[in-house]
């Protein structure tokens, strides 16, 4: 990650979390961001380090929780755009990552020390219980992505994350991901991936170009998806409205 200039005074990051604080809150927090830039699979953390900086991704930036398993695959659990943060989200003073945390797709963050953070939910009622509904949404999407694993098939959640990441990319068509990274989010091998893109572009829905997939019909792929996404942004609607990545309204 390459360090950027602080951030500037009056002007917030765009990140909807961050964007959601009243200005008492955001004011306790403020003189401590810090912009930097990330590239895909940039590390954030690995299972054991200590969690010590906060990372909040901004604009078309996305983070992927990914669990390692005893075969030496990787299995990605969630996505964390804008809507959210990553590290130190509840948890008061340094504890060890649990997964490894690795950048999705480029562009900028904002980092902020775990101490920080702890001390400004000490000062502030209303910036703690943000913090805590937060950890609430992000909790559900956990549950729901379990329950997909379980229940769904590889095109209904093929099609359930290029959605979930064409919402974090302000709706473009462009989609950059590849077959690989599509293949960890569903937990199968390469060739199982291929055959549902294939499938997917033999209609229409959507074409593959080099490191990315170019959306063609949104509508037929939503109906190819499940509902799992829908399910996750009511639940954010009720407990955080505004939060969620909204393509429509462009927060």
């Amino acid at each position: 990650m390459l360090t950027r200039p602080d951030v500037t005074a009056g002007v917030r990051p765009f990140n909807n979390l961050l964007r959601r604080l009243n200005d008492a809150d955001y004011g306790l927090v403020e003189p401590h961001l810090v912009f930097v830039d990330a590239q895909p699979n940039d590390l954030l953390y690995n299972p054991g380090d200590d969690v010590e900086i906060v990372h909040f991704p901004c604009g078309p930036s996305l983070v992927s929780y990914m669990v390692p398993n005893e075969d030496g695959r990787d299995v990605e659990t969630i996505l964390i755009g804008r809507e959210g943060a990553v590290g130190g989200i509840v948890s008061q003073g340094f504890l060890p990552a649990y997964t490894r945390i690795t950048v999705k797709f480029a562009g900028p963050f904002v980092r902020l020390p775990v101490g920080r953070l702890d001390a400004a939910k000490l000062k502030s009622r209303s910036l703690n219980n943000i913090f805590a509904r937060y950890a609430d949404c992000m909790l559900a999407q956990i549950f729901q992505s379990t329950a997909c694993n379980a229940i769904h098939s590889i095109e209904q959640r093929t099609a359930k994350w290029i959605i979930s990441a064409m919402e974090r990319t302000d709706g473009e068509d462009i989609v950059p991901l590849t077959h690989e990274q599509l293949a960890t989010l569903l937990g199968v091998g390469r060739s199982y991936t291929s055959r549902v893109i294939q499938t997917f572009r033999m209609e229409g829905t959507l074409e593959t170009r080099r490191g990315s997939i170019l959306v063609r019909d949104r509508n037929t792929l939503r109906n190819r998806s499940c509902r799992c996404n829908e399910a996750v942004k009511a639940h954010f609607d009720e407990v955080l409205r505004g939060v969620y990545p909204d393509p429509e309204v462009g927060n």
